[in-house]
């Protein structure tokens, strides 16, 4: 194994790697090893797996973006059940993908889904493009998403670079630069590139793509990465180092914020709850709610002199942001609305909306 070229890169103070090319020899040594192991130790039974479906492999993509395996296992099934094809779910309405898509998060990802299936229809006849390169022109499909059903169901060239593979690649290549520089992060696309199996076909570029995400999804791991089972150790910087946790290195961290709603839960005499669209933009972007406040005093202003009832708080975790919800429920006459936008809607229709699932949690409790 001709290892040694990328360790002495290393060692002569080359980490951040920035014009460093790995050698054809350690790319094919790297591709090689990568693909064994994923045969005999990898994930090979997962439901989107076996697969050159361009369907099913980019709705398991987009799912797992940032989102655990386990959460999804439950969610493409039954996604595929009620949309089988591209298809029958640019046929949908956006409720209806809404809706399935309540409670997986980063509802972003459900719109752009939809967009995506509508471009595929009618712009490229309901065929997925069958390079990555296009198929980056699809709305939610970046570069990596796409070098991986580009790999998967074409046996395309291309590399991915997920936050598990740039763990991956980072510590095996000790590149230290900041990806938080947009410079070095097209840096190390290349080094993703270079270390590509030699040979493009579906006999190599599934495995060595799938084995990359298994890697760092089950032995490269943030912290205290199981390194006597990898099969790349051999040739890993950082592991060679005794530094795997340094690895990689990305100085620029997301700012979290703190923000109270205070959710005003009116309902009828009938047990209807009044429920609005949230705006296209923003927190649960489209998805139907309760209507959200400020403050207790902007909601109280709202509903006058009825009798409210202040509800346990709760927290909801996003991305960036903790949100400190205040539901404060009402019961109102009949004939009366809590405001201009929204509509009185039954428990039977819940199930088939687009709720936050915080706030499908809390009308469970109805």
């Amino acid at each position: 194994m001709t290892a040694p070229r990328v360790m002495e890169a290393a060692a002569a103070g080359l980490g951040s790697m920035a014009t460093y090319a790995a050698p054809a020899a350690v790319a094919t040594a790297f591709a090689s090893q990568v693909i064994h192991w994923q045969q005999s130790h990898g994930r090979n039974s997962l439901p989107w797996q076996n697969t050159q479906d361009p369907y099913k492999v980019w709705l398991s993509e987009i799912m797992l973006q940032q989102t655990q395996v386990s959460s999804v296992l439950e969610y493409f099934p039954r996604f595929l059940a009620r949309f089988p094809d591209v298809a029958s779910l640019a046929a949908a309405s956006l409720d209806d993908v809404l809706a399935l898509w309540s409670g997986l998060g980063y509802y972003s990802r459900a719109r752009n889904l939809y967009r995506c299936a509508q471009q595929v229809v009618e712009v490229h006849g309901g065929k997925f493009p069958p390079t990555a390169e296009l198929l980056q022109t699809l709305p939610g499909i970046g570069r990596s998403t796409a070098a991986a059903i580009a790999s998967f169901c074409y046996g395309e060239r291309a590399a991915i670079l997920d936050a598990n593979v740039k763990r991956v690649l980072t510590r095996v290549l000790g590149f230290d630069a900041d990806l938080a520089v947009a410079a070095n992060e097209r840096a190390l696309w290349d080094q993703a590139t270079a270390l590509l199996p030699l040979q493009a076909g579906l006999q190599t570029m599934p495995r060595y793509t799938q084995g990359l995400m298994d890697l760092g999804a089950t032995v490269c791991a943030p912290r205290q990465p199981t390194c006597l089972l990898c099969p790349v150790q051999p040739v890993c910087t950082a592991q060679r180092q005794g530094t795997p946790e340094k690895y990689p290195v990305k100085t620029r961290k997301l700012k979290r914020s703190t923000e109270s709603w205070w959710l005003l839960w009116a309902q009828d005499a009938a047990g209807r709850v009044w429920l609005q669209r949230r705006p296209d933009a923003g927190v649960w972007a489209g998805l139907y709610c309760l209507p959200v406040f400020d403050s207790r005093e902007a909601l109280a202003a709202t509903v006058g002199t009825a009798e409210l009832d202040d509800l346990p708080v709760f927290l909801h975790v996003l991305t960036h942001k903790d949100l400190y919800l205040h539901p404060v429920q009402i019961q109102l006459a009949p004939g009366v609305r809590p405001g201009p936008h929204g509509d009185w809607v039954e428990a039977a229709r819940w199930p088939e909306m687009g709720l936050p699932a915080p706030i499908r949690k809390l009308l469970a409790n109805v």
